[in-house]
């Protein structure tokens, strides 16, 4: 059964009151299927479903919950609920849950916890969110190069269960550095009475703690990891990342690469109140709404051609529009090569000019043929010639601008993903008006 039958069987049962019906289709879908059930369903109906869980569900539908969704569920849960459903979920996802919850509540939860979940827990609060801190697992495996494979297999049985995504255990000195990794299939297959050293892998690299998310995805990719260990400064392992961790990232990269230009949050809820998606949308929309005042400034300064040369108001736009579409092809590259370490200050000049190029031919072949039109269309010649040469300098502004601003606003801590795109627009709309009005005006006036 697809997920949209799922769904529509649960709404419909909700909907005729039969919550018998409900909770028993519910027993039957997964943790993950619940949390993409709640988070497609409207408030009212979210928390009576909620309800309907039984509690080890409930908790490990916790972590697979986006953070407005689950902000919303954990205002109604207390601190020994919120200590149980460690028992079901990982580490890292527990500490996701306890970003979201106010100081006093997070401190609570933590005092009530065991000395050793709460060393683990504590450990990853330490890091960033977006770092190879935020996203480690402090359920790591080690073992020293001197044990004999019989003795780690041994250790291995008397566990009571092993860590998922469990490829291979971490190598370490007795202060606890990093060596290198022991593959489970090698262990598995080796002779027991040869040592760990024997059989380990001491080229693979250790990911430092304070790495950005998006790096540890490149690794990840680059190398065809399923999971990574992660070190402090002194090589000191402090635990390690697992595939289903940087596939998050992917996706969440992925989902703002389409909201954030829109001044959408990837971890939104679609069913949030009015009034909260009000207040959240209302500061983008501010925002656009000044760059809108300065490009409107811009065509007032030319009131006066405008209105000896009508054909003006009527073409401005497509200047403005050429350079804002080009302009966005460049910014998406380019940030799409940054977040892949393909492009750096080395070749970055190489970049600029090759746009510039690219921009410069397209110009021409674009302005060629809207010249043509606007001066057949107006019977003016020399307003074919003023809208080319506009085109063409626009392009080109839109195409250094889309090649340097991502670096720009990067230097500045600001997410080019996110403020690119009404920048570069800022830029053309601004850029065309003037050149073409400017022209106009030496022309004409």
């Amino acid at each position: 059964m697809s997920f949209q039958e799922q769904l529509a069987d649960v709404i419909e049962s909700f909907d005729s009151g039969a919550l018998d019906e409900t909770r028993l289709l519910l027993e039957s879908l997964t943790a993950q299927e619940i949390a993409n059930l709640l988070t497609s369903t409207p408030p009212h109906v979210r928390h009576v479903l909620w309800e309907l869980l039984g509690e080890e569900t409930a908790y490990q539908a916790l972590g697979y919950l986006h953070d407005d969704v689950r902000a919303d569920l954990l205002e109604s849960m207390q601190a020994e609920e919120l200590i149980a459903a460690l028992e079901e979920i990982d580490y890292d996802d527990f500490v996701d849950i306890l970003q979201q919850l106010p100081a006093t509540l997070t401190q609570e939860v933590l005092a009530g916890m065991d000395a050793t979940d709460r060393a683990r827990v504590e450990a990853i609060l330490a890091y960033p969110e977006d770092s190879a801190g935020g996203l480690m697992n402090a359920d790591a495996i080690t073992v020293q190069p001197r044990h004999s494979v019989e003795l780690v297999l041994r250790y291995l049985r008397l566990r009571k269960e092993l860590p998922d995504a469990l490829d291979a255990l971490i190598v370490v000195n007795e202060s606890g550095a990093y060596l290198g990794i022991v593959a489970i299939n090698r262990l598995l297959t080796a002779d027991p009475t040869v040592t760990v050293r024997e059989i380990m892998d001491t080229e693979i690299e250790p990911i430092l703690v304070d790495t950005l998310d998006h790096e540890v995805a490149r690794i990840f990719s680059e190398q065809d990891r399923v999971s990574a260990p992660v070190v402090d400064g002194f090589g000191q392992v402090l635990g390690r990342i697992t595939i289903d961790d940087v596939v998050d990232v992917i996706l969440e990269d992925a989902d703002e690469a389409i909201l954030a230009p829109k001044g959408l949050d990837t971890e939104d809820d679609t069913f949030a109140p009015v009034l909260k998606s009000v207040r959240r949308r209302s500061i983008w929309l501010g925002i656009n709404l000044l760059t809108a005042f300065l490009a409107a400034s811009v065509i007032n300064a030319f009131e006066a051609t405008i209105a000896e040369v009508v054909a003006l108001a009527v073409l401005m736009p497509m200047v403005a529009s050429m350079g804002g579409v080009a302009g966005s092809q460049v910014l998406v590259l380019v940030i799409r090569g940054m977040a892949l370490g393909q492009i750096s200050r080395a070749n970055l000049g190489y970049l600029v000019n090759r746009e510039i190029a690219i921009a410069a031919l397209n110009g021409v072949l674009v302005a060629t043929v809207v010249a043509g039109v606007a001066a057949l269309a107006f019977r003016d010649a020399r307003l074919g010639g003023i809208i080319a040469a506009a085109m063409v300098i626009n392009l080109m502004v839109a195409a250094i601008a889309g090649s340097v601003l991502p670096g720009v606003l990067r230097r500045l801590d600001v997410d080019p993903a996110i403020a690119g795109g009404v920048v570069l627009t800022t830029i053309t709309d601004v850029t065309g008006f003037f050149v073409f009005l400017g022209l106009a005006t030496l022309v004409y006036l």
